[in-house]
Order: C-alpha cells, then structure tokens, then sequence
C-alpha cells in the first residue's frame, strides 16, 4: 500500500510541475506566434506600399492558413511559418544542453518550436505536392519566454542569447526579416542532368497537366557545410 501511495504522490508532483510547465511553454509559444501573424500582416501592408507602380507579382501577400500555420509570398517564394502544438526536450546530443541556463534548471530544455520553411510559390499555386521546402529555422520558446534560433548560418549567427533574453516583438521583426533577406538570396539551381535525364510517361503527363515535375531550390544538391549553423555557436 505505501509503494502504491508512493506511486500515485509521484503522479500528482508530475502533474503539477511538469504539465504545468508543459502548459505554459505552448501559452508563450501561441502568444509568440500569434505576433508572428501580427508582424507578417503589417510587414506585407508597409511592403507594399512602397511597391507602387510595380508587378503586382512581386508584392507580398500574407494568408491566415490556421491556428498554427501562416504563410507569406515573397514574389517566387512562400515563406511558411508553423507552430508545433507538442512541447519538445532537447535531445541529449544538443548543444543547448551545455549552456549554463539550461545546465542551473533542466526544466529550461522544454521549448515550443515555430519552424520556418522555405517553399516556391508555383508548388502551391500548380498543386505540385512532391516539391521541396527547406526548413531555413526554428524558433525554440522556453516557459520563462526565453528563446533561441536555430537554422542557417544567416540567422543562427544572430542568436546565441539562450537564458539571457526574453523575445519580443522586436526580436521576432529581426527573426522574419532576416529568413526572408535568406530566401531571397537563396536560388533554385538546375539540378545535374543525371538526375532528370529519363521521365515516365505519367511524369509527361502530369507535367503537362499540372506541371508536376518535383522542385525545389538546389534540387539534386546537398546543402554546403557552411550553409548550416556551426553547434559550437550556441555554446556559452
């Protein structure tokens, strides 16, 4: 009986510690979010308003996809921007555990994650769903609202404050603009002539119907090795 009451004392101290730190990392995470769609919306109007007698393929056009998902067109690409409703601990191989932060309170490790993918625009306006999207980066959101990137050399490099900011509006201004300054910069390349050299007659037909030849920026490439954040930059 006394095990059995051991058992369930431990159940209640979880519920109590762990589930409600669960809770509040997702309540910043949301919140954090929610300002993301904010700063998209805003940023697509002030954009654009500068972009008068000009393409109007080039503007910026912001959609509400969900709860959890928005996405923004940046002339050839879509920037997606998407909430994980789960609540993630870092694995024990990542470098966020040898910061001093998480090290003083291992409660620290347990984030929210905002990822931004990198799509082309004409994946989604010829519904060609075997196309490529990177993930550019991932916005860790602690319970105490503190944060980290994670991505590409461009962005990650900008972030190595975990434990010593809270985010904000302003820092996630700082995030949006610089992944969309990457896709930008980011090109789709022609991939190796190996790889495209024989087509089925389903791909035929399906390209000239839909134009469903799988894409994505430098297919049939890996990324460089200085194209991914270096872990050693998120040590303290």
């Amino acid at each position: 009986m006394a095990e059995l009451d051991e058992k369930k004392q431990a159940i209640i101290v979880t519920l109590k510690d762990k589930s409600v730190l669960k809770a509040k990392v997702y309540d910043n995470t949301f919140e954090s979010f929610c300002n993301v769609k904010e700063i998209l919306k805003g940023l697509a109007k002030e954009v654009n308003t500068n972009l008068t007698d000009i393409d109007p393929r080039i503007k910026l056009e912001y959609t509400d996809r969900s709860s959890f998902d928005a996405q923004l067109r940046v002339a050839g690409d879509i920037l997606l921007f998407s909430m994980h409703s789960n609540i993630f601990q870092f694995d024990r191989e990542h470098p966020a555990w040898k910061t001093a932060y998480i090290q003083k309170n291992r409660y620290n490790a347990y984030s929210g994650i905002i990822n931004i993918y990198n799509f082309l625009a004409d994946s989604f306006k010829y519904s060609r769903f075997d196309d490529l999207g990177y993930l550019i980066a991932r916005i860790f959101i602690n319970h105490e609202n503190q944060y980290f990137v994670e991505g590409k050399r461009q962005m990650g490099m900008l972030f190595t404050n975990y434990g010593n900011e809270a985010i904000s509006k302003q820092s996630l201004q700082v995030i949006i603009s610089t992944a969309i300054q990457y896709s930008l910069e980011f090109d789709l390349l022609v991939p190796p002539y190996d790889t495209v050299k024989i087509a089925t007659v389903g791909q035929a037909e399906a390209k000239i119907q839909h134009s469903r030849v799988i894409t994505g920026k430098r297919l049939g490439f890996q990324f460089n090795s200085d194209d991914v954040l270096n872990n050693n930059s998120h040590e303290t």
